[in-house]
């Protein structure tokens, strides 16, 4: 008992890790920077509405895109990265309420074989809106 009580600090320590994202390809990079251009970023959220997740587009295991009309983008920067997304597997949000916030679990699985092939959470969300003439 006296040795867990003794390694409890070392144990905490150990799952204080950063998490350092993937670098986008360069398709990647060209396909966000396709579905961003002519848009500007504005101030960061922690929480939008549900109905933009219908149009989701995966830009990388740990990058999407809600798109809530042509002149509202959001970007969101996986805390984590979701294994699978590019692959074309499914994305499973534990959120509660009509928002999706900073912070909601998710999982990535397949549906042919029904195995969960990754684990993240929802980051901050980045607007990019058409600027107004």
């Amino acid at each position: 008992m006296r040795v867990w009580i003794g390694m409890a600090p070392l144990l905490l320590a150990a799952c204080t890790g950063s998490y350092e994202p993937t670098p986008l390809t360069d398709k990647q990079a060209a396909k966000l920077d396709k579905a961003l251009a002519g848009k500007v970023a504005g101030e960061k959220v922690s929480c939008i509405n549900r109905e933009p997740q219908s149009n989701l587009t995966v830009i990388s295991n740990n990058v999407l895109l809600y798109r809530v009309s042509r002149k509202l983008v959001y970007k969101n920067e996986l805390i984590g990265s979701c294994s699978g997304l590019t692959y074309g597997d499914t994305m499973i949000v534990r959120s509660y309420g009509s928002q999706m916030c900073r912070g909601d679990f998710t999982t990535t699985a397949n549906l042919q074989t029904g195995i969960t092939t990754g684990a993240c959470a929802l980051g901050d969300f980045i607007p990019y809106r058409t600027p107004k003439p």
